[in-house]
């Protein structure tokens, strides 16, 4: 099963300290060798501040954007990893060594791949 992992927390690497920012970048950068090497790594990347984010929404046909994030929140969506894994009890134990999960929290979504939404966004056609 595929597990989207969506990191959370108060503050971005833009916004922390230097030293503090480098020391995560290398947490980060252990953690994902090691998912790598285990097999469980399917994709992940960090995500720029919510300043940097534009939301669109689309009303009667006509399309909106806005900046920034469309909720004020404490915490901030920072970054994701997709990774494969048996069951959520697995994808618990993986996302449990996230290192944003010490600092913030880690939401982990089942991906669907039920033959209808495999269907409906052409995961079945190959190229």
């Amino acid at each position: 099963m595929k597990f989207l992992c969506l990191i959370c927390a108060e503050k971005v690497m833009e916004q922390m300290e230097t030293a503090d920012a480098d020391s995560h970048y290398a947490e980060y950068a252990k953690f994902t060798e090691d998912i790598r090497a285990s097999g469980h790594y399917i994709s992940c990347n960090r995500l720029l501040p919510p300043s940097e984010a534009t939301t669109i929404r689309v009303r009667n046909g006509k399309v909106s954007a806005t900046d920034g994030p469309w909720i004020e929140t404490k915490e901030q969506l920072g970054g994701y990893f997709l990774i494969e894994a048996r069951d959520l009890n697995e994808a618990i134990r993986i996302a449990s060594r996230i290192p944003g999960a010490a600092r913030g929290c880690v939401e982990i979504r089942p991906v669907a791949e039920d033959e209808q939404t495999v269907t409906a966004l052409g995961f079945d056609k190959h190229p």
